[in-house]
């Protein structure tokens, strides 16, 4: 599964918003490249929301263990919630096309597989249309009743 096919396949979903930052975004070089998965049905990023999913393309200061730098890798992380995420064993996080803990976040309900292929891809965009629901579930809350 190519990177082009997760963000499309993101981009698709109801009030999805995929940020992307470059450079003059505004957002840390160190962040450039990699894509960020809100729901936002106004397409602005919300305030005080962290990503249901994200899309690195390189290691991160305290993150290498899934060899991002390497030339074509990359991470696909979804926020599934603690019950979910517990579904998923401990893997290398090195290993590709396998789902497991995020290596920094699992305890708190992130799972992560580095290069979807076959034996992931369905169940991948299966779990970020789920967090994309649990995301839309929080923005309904937070609005409050209309």
């Amino acid at each position: 599964m190519s990177i082009e096919h997760i963000l499309a396949a993101v981009r698709r979903l109801d009030g999805a918003l995929v940020l992307v930052p470059g450079p003059g975004s505004g957002f840390p070089p160190l962040a450039h490249g990699d894509a960020f998965f809100f729901y936002a049905p106004d397409g602005e990023v919300p305030a005080h929301t962290q990503p249901y999913g994200t899309l690195l393309t390189k290691d991160y200061p305290g993150d290498s263990s899934s060899r991002l730098d390497a030339s074509g890798r990359y991470r696909v992380n979804a926020h599934v919630g603690r019950t979910a995420a517990r579904r998923h064993t401990p893997a290398d996080p090195a290993a590709t096309d396998v789902f497991f803990p995020h290596p920094l976040y699992g305890a708190q309900g992130w799972v992560s597989v580095v290069n979807p292929g076959p034996r992931t891809t369905d169940a991948l965009l299966g779990l970020l249309r789920t967090a994309h629901e649990a995301a839309r579930a929080r923005y309904e809350r937070r609005a409050g009743p209309r």
